[in-house]
């Protein structure tokens, strides 16, 4: 198959807001990676920034960029060096691009690794006709998980690394920030056989939104509910075994400190915008075990989540925009707006 010279691509063009839609050079591959022509990205909050342009942005991005990160797509091209893969798969893929010198990589830590590349943040990303990805970080995509899906994977990816960062085999769960990722994380939580799944907001739509993809969670809007009410209701005496901190609020995560059990455990993937205060001595005295949570597990999280979409997990009432990718601004103004869940832009 003859492939094109130039493709249609968004771009962080000027260091300025927005994005811009332009005709650039189909990527190069080199010997030990893939060239993947894209059916369908997401739309992920790093983008958002990117689109903002914030000090985060402005500190972390080469300009020009182009953006994307999450993806689905088939590889048109093979590097000379490639096995195990086939020209007309389809795939998607992990977005940290890794190095092999590090002691974490050296020791299978790859998700750990400190000279780690971000898709579309500092490597030249998906939002694109096509897409140049080592062959390593390649995810092949059963039949049975559509391009939609696909697309969706890595934040996905992000909710399954949070929530199974401890048992939760009849353990009540309490998540707190129901953004896509939270919501995910929460349908996570019930397959992998949580008893009690609470998530929490101030967002009614996003509520709404966790109540049609997880209709067996109680949804508490903090502003109206106590959760120690909530707590009794359930029937948990104690408070919640397990939170998952997806918020990035320091008023939730005092929440949560507040409402776990002796002994509890925490998982935080939320971003707390700048420093925040932090009550260490409640934490302490309550035994509480933290652990941040960075991207996704390379490759383990990406068997177990492939697994339970093969096995039941539905997450693709998450996607509320689905829509042409000359569409763009559409798209990014959903997101930004605080009343969407994932966006999904067609490329084919």
């Amino acid at each position: 198959m003859s492939l094109p010279n130039t493709m249609k691509a968004l771009e962080k063009s000027k260091p300025e807001e927005g994005l811009w839609m332009v005709q650039a050079p189909v990527p190069e591959i080199g010997p030990d990676d893939v060239l993947i022509r894209i059916n369908a990205t997401g739309i992920c909050g790093t983008d958002i920034h990117i689109w903002n342009w914030d000090d985060w942005a402005q500190a972390t991005v080469p300009v020009p960029m182009i953006t994307g990160h999450e993806f689905a797509g088939e590889i048109v091209e093979l590097g000379r060096n490639v096995t195990g893969l086939q020209l007309g798969q389809r795939c998607s893929g992990e977005g940290h691009v890794v190095g092999t010198d590090s002691r974490q990589s050296r020791s299978g830590k790859f998700h750990l690794d400190p000279g780690t590349r971000g898709i579309g943040v500092n490597v030249q990303g998906a939002f694109a006709g096509y897409l140049r990805l080592p062959a390593f970080n390649v995810v092949p995509l059963p039949d049975d998980i559509p391009d939609e899906i696909g697309a969706i994977l890595d934040p996905l990816g992000n909710a399954v690394h949070t929530a199974l960062s401890y048992d939760l085999l009849g353990e009540d769960v309490l998540i707190t920030g129901a953004g896509p990722i939270g919501i995910m994380a929460a349908a996570v939580a019930r397959h992998a056989g949580a008893r009690h799944v609470v998530i929490t907001d101030i967002n009614p739509d996003r509520l709404a939104l966790a109540r049609v993809v997880c209709p067996n969670v109680r949804t508490v809007d903090v502003t109206a509910e106590d959760l120690h009410d909530v707590s009794h209701e359930l029937g948990m005496k104690q408070g919640f075994d397990v939170g998952l901190e997806m918020s990035g609020s320091q008023q939730a995560l005092d929440q949560m400190v507040e409402n776990l059990i002796m002994g509890g455990k925490i998982a935080l993937l939320g971003i707390p915008p700048g420093k925040s205060p932090v009550d260490w001595s409640r934490i302490v005295f309550k035994a509480i075990t933290i652990k941040g949570v960075y991207g996704r597990e390379m490759f383990e999280t990406w068997y177990k989540m492939i697994a339970m979409l093969q096995n039941g997990l539905d997450v693709s009432r998450v996607i509320t925009h689905r829509l042409p990718v000359d569409q763009f601004r559409e798209g990014f103004a959903a997101m930004k707006s605080g009343q969407s869940g994932k966006v999904v832009l067609r490329w084919t």
